[in-house]
């Protein structure tokens, strides 16, 4: 074998491309997703809730309380 087809063999087929993070930015990394995805849940939620107020109410808030006499 020559040097050439050598370094052809050691090279990865796939360019391997790997962000460099310590333990503590990949803690920090998750739970900024996790808190961005939180929002967007909230912010969904609150979305609905402000196009059609009234299908967030339960059916029981609508009855009236008993009276006694």
């Amino acid at each position: 074998m020559d040097a050439g087809h050598r370094i052809f063999m050691d090279r990865p087929l796939v360019p391997v491309t790997r962000m460099n993070m310590d333990v503590d930015q990949g803690f920090a990394l998750f739970f900024f997703l996790l808190l961005c995805l939180f929002l967007l849940v909230t912010i969904v939620r609150c979305v609905h809730m402000v196009l059609d107020p009234y299908s967030t109410i339960s059916v029981n808030m609508y009855q009236e309380e008993p009276t006694q006499a």
